[in-house]
């Protein structure tokens, strides 16, 4: 394995020692290469303004170790040139103070590459101070009329992973065994361990980078279960899991931006252990099991504890089973957040009946993403019943996204719009 973290940088091939793997790509772009167009807005992955384009994805620099670019291929601003989305945002006036520009265009340009949603999905990872998206959305609509332009390189290959004490990437699981410590830090997308390098000043050891490892990266897809591994995105498993049940793809669409779910993973949500995590309430209401290199864990026991699990040191995640809803099942996934896009839940809740037998999970109610026994046993009495046993199934706390008499009503009432049949979407379909 080499101890070099390889990569395309607009076209330019570079070569560096992995230790450096820990540091964000958005420093490393302004102090080391001086490549300012990118900047730096929230450090957290919150606001676009850092927006680079890895492989025809968005990700946002801010958090994005630097590690994680071995094999991929990399462009910033400066390596447009005159591209449809930088005319388009010029033409329709898209720049104000133009401090967010560069990460609009970078987020239009990701979108221009591979057009999967609608411009206002493509850019609800970016804010403007400003408030001046009609031009932003209007150049994302017309750049599409200029003649079509091919840029970018084709990301190498390295046939090997990488291995250093302080951070490795391996390509495969024999790799992967190779290099895994019982201490070793896990990373998977980085959407939430940026944050210790980039809020907390952590300066990380050991990092073990699982994005690469071919294995990980697989789908299957069965009659009864669709199974995503642990370093699938959740852009490519948007389509899989959506066709389970449309909330669930309503769900992910609005679980970050685009940055966001081009690098966050399904089994990094739950290694990270949340209390709010978005994509655990739904798993735990359709039965969902972790699958690790040891054995198969049903996530409702999953947590023992605020963002501790039951997994032992050296044990990791493999994959992720998600049993497929029978026929006649009711189900339904609802999110409250104070910001329709790109904001972090102060309920989500999910809701499964079949044959009789009720699987209520929520995040944002506990310590820990949870089901709700209580409010299960009593659903067969009805909408009212189940909503008084929720109120002693949990006992949330309050903080600035909702006091816990707030998350008891909110919870309460959805569980009576999914007694009522109504879906997550019913207020803008009115």
């Amino acid at each position: 394995m080499r101890a070099t973290i390889e990569f395309l940088l607009n076209g330019e091939p570079v070569s560096l020692d992995a230790a450096q793997g820990t540091r964000t790509l958005l420093t490393w772009l302004r102090e080391e290469r001086r490549l300012t167009g990118t900047k730096e807005g929230c450090a957290e992955g919150d606001c676009g303004a850092c927006t680079v384009v890895v492989d025809d994805l968005p990700v946002c620099s801010c958090v994005y170790p630097l590690g994680c670019l071995d094999g991929k291929a990399l462009t910033t601003v400066e390596g447009l040139e005159n591209h449809p989305a930088q005319r388009a945002m010029v033409e329709c006036h898209g720049s104000q103070c133009g401090f967010c520009t560069p990460g609009f265009v970078m987020a239009l340009y990701a979108h221009y590459q591979k057009p999967s949603a609608s411009v206002a999905d493509a850019i609800a990872g970016n804010l403007c101070r400003c408030t001046g998206y009609a031009p932003i959305l209007e150049a994302g609509r017309r750049m599409f009329e200029y003649p079509h332009k091919t840029q970018g390189a084709a990301s190498p290959s390295p046939r090997e992973g990488v291995s250093h004490p302080r951070f490795s990437a391996p390509r495969t699981l024999a790799e992967l065994e190779r290099v895994l410590r019982p201490d070793a830090t896990l990373l998977a997308g980085g959407t939430d361990l940026g944050l210790l390098i980039t809020k907390q000043l952590r300066e990380l050891d050991n990092v073990l980078y699982l994005g690469n490892v071919h294995e990980l990266k697989r789908i299957e897809d069965t009659a009864d279960h669709v199974e995503i591994g642990a370093a699938v995105t959740y852009a490519e498993a948007l389509v899989a899991l959506g066709a389970l049940h449309a909330d669930i793809g309503e769900l992910l669409r609005r679980l970050g931006g685009a940055q966001v779910r081009a690098c966050g993973t399904i089994a990094g949500n739950i290694a990270n252990g949340s209390p709010i995590g978005d994509s655990m309430p739904f798993l735990m209401a359709l039965g969902a099991t972790v699958i690790t290199q040891r054995r198969a864990i049903a996530l409702d026991v999953f947590y023992n504890g605020y963002r501790k699990s039951v997994l032992e040191p050296g044990e990791y995640i493999r994959a992720v089973r998600v049993p497929k809803l029978a026929r006649a099942a009711r189900f339904a996934v609802y999110k409250v957040s104070k910001r329709f896009d790109q904001d972090i839940s102060a309920v989500c809740a999910a809701f499964h009946v079949h044959e009789g037998k009720a699987r209520f999970a929520f995040g944002g109610m506990a310590a820990t993403p949870a089901r709700a026994p209580r409010a299960e046993a009593a659903f067969a009495q009805g909408a009212d019943a189940a909503c008084a046993a929720l109120a002693a199934d949990f006992r949330p706390l309050s903080d600035h996204r909702g006091s816990g008499w707030y998350r008891t009503t909110v919870a309460q009432n959805l569980l009576r719009k999914f007694a009522a049949g109504i879906g997550p979407r019913a207020i803008f379909e009115l």
